[in-house]
């Protein structure tokens, strides 16, 4: 596995971002991609030594494409010049929340965790349910040693406490959150040591697990929308 190759192509997308260049590139996309799938499978085995959850996973099956949907944007560049990847228990879908990777060269790489997806309104309500009730548990988590060294909780949220919760809750700033989320940034040097970046992916990882858990808790009963 050599991440250079990641870095290299992502940043020939970047610079190249058309169709006719993309499928000109097939043989180094098809690199890439290969290159890709094999660190997801590595983080896999990292991460399944102390989350054996999300081992029957296979990587090719966690990946996002390359290709935008740009029916509602503003930008038509038609690739998302990153690789993306969601380790969880159920794999690719965002609930239950899992282990984010993304590589984008020039800073854009990073680690994440949580729920980044605050489209969901039910399981919006259902994790300020639970910090409401537990805020003793979710206090601990954040305020972990481990955790403080990384991390820092983000995500979308309300400017007031939404109605239906204390409004002098001790959690309250994070019942305004709609969405809970991590994230640690890698730079394109430290990925470039595979040994190396790989070693503090797991450790990244493992120290977000307890935030992933209590959300997780709080998903228990949430069902993905029908289409």
């Amino acid at each position: 596995m050599n991440t250079k190759i990641l870095l290299n192509y992502l940043t020939a997308l970047s610079a190249n971002n058309n169709r006719e260049w993309y499928h000109e590139q097939k043989k180094e996309n098809k690199q890439a991609s290969e290159c890709f799938e094999q660190l997801v499978q590595e983080l896999i085995y990292g991460i399944g030594a102390f989350d054996e959850s999300v081992l029957n996973n296979i990587p090719k099956e966690l990946t996002f494409r390359l290709v935008r949907d740009t029916r509602f944007s503003h930008d038509k560049s038609p690739y998302n010049p990153a690789f993306r990847a969601h380790i969880s228990s159920m794999g690719r879908l965002p609930i239950p929340v899992g282990y984010y990777i993304m590589i984008k060269p020039n800073g854009g790489t990073f680690l994440g965790g949580g729920l980044f997806a605050d489209m969901f309104t039910d399981a919006t309500a259902m994790v300020r349910d639970y910090i409401s009730d537990h805020s003793d548990e979710w206090n601990a988590i954040i305020n972990n040693d481990e955790f403080k060294k990384y991390f820092t909780v983000k995500g979308a949220a309300l400017k007031n406490v939404p109605s239906g919760y204390d409004k002098n809750h001790p959690q309250a700033e994070y019942i305004k959150y709609k969405s809970w989320y991590l994230e640690y940034f890698v730079s394109d040097e430290e990925l470039c040591d595979e040994t190396g970046f790989l070693t503090k992916a797991i450790e990244i990882f493992k120290a977000m697990k307890p935030f992933n858990d209590y959300l997780n808790k709080a998903l228990k009963d949430f069902k993905m929308p029908t289409r």
